[in-house]
C-alpha cells in the first residue's frame, strides 16, 4: 500500500489541509496550518477542538497504518486538550500495541511555532 497516496487522497485530511510528513515503523508525524475557517473564535485564530482531534486521529491512523499495510478504521479515540492551539499544528504518533484485531496509538500535537503540548490523545483501531 502507498501510505503517502492514500492519506493525500483522504477527503477530509485535505479538506483541512492535514499534512502526514513522516510515516514509518509504527511512527508518524504530521502538521496542520491554521486558517479562520479552522478557529472557533472569530476575534483569534484558535484551533476548533475537532480540528485537533482530526489532526491526532489521522497521523495516529498513519503511524498504525505504517505497521499493518492497510487502512485501519478508528474504534476509539481519547483526547486531552491541554492548551489552546493559536497557530499551525503538528502531531506526533507511535504505535503503542498492534495486535490482530485492534492496535493501540499514543498522539501528542503541539504547537508548531513554541513546542507548547496543545493535546495528547490514545487511539484504537482495527487491524484485522
Amino acid at each position: 500500500m502507498d501510505i503517502e497516496s492514500f492519506f493525500e487522497g483522504m477527503p477530509f485530511a485535505s479538506l483541512l489541509g492535514i499534512d502526514v510528513t513522516e510515516c514509518a515503523d509504527g511512527h508518524a508525524e504530521g502538521r496542520l496550518e491554521m486558517t479562520e475557517d479552522l478557529s472557533w473564535n472569530e476575534d483569534q485564530l484558535m484551533a476548533h477542538g475537532g480540528v485537533t482531534f482530526t489532526l491526532a486521529d489521522t497521523v495516529g491512523g498513519a503511524a498504525l497504518v505504517s505497521v499493518v499495510d492497510q487502512p485501519v478504521p478508528t474504534i476509539d479515540m481519547r483526547i486531552d486538550y491541554l492548551s489552546a492551539g493559536t497557530g499551525d499544528l503538528y502531531a506526533e504518533a507511535d504505535v503503542v500495541r498492534c495486535g490482530n484485531d485492534v492496535g493501540v496509538v499514543d498522539v501528542d500535537v503541539y504547537a508548531e511555532d513554541d513546542e507548547t503540548h496543545i493535546a495528547d490523545a490514545r487511539g484504537v483501531y482495527k487491524t484485522g
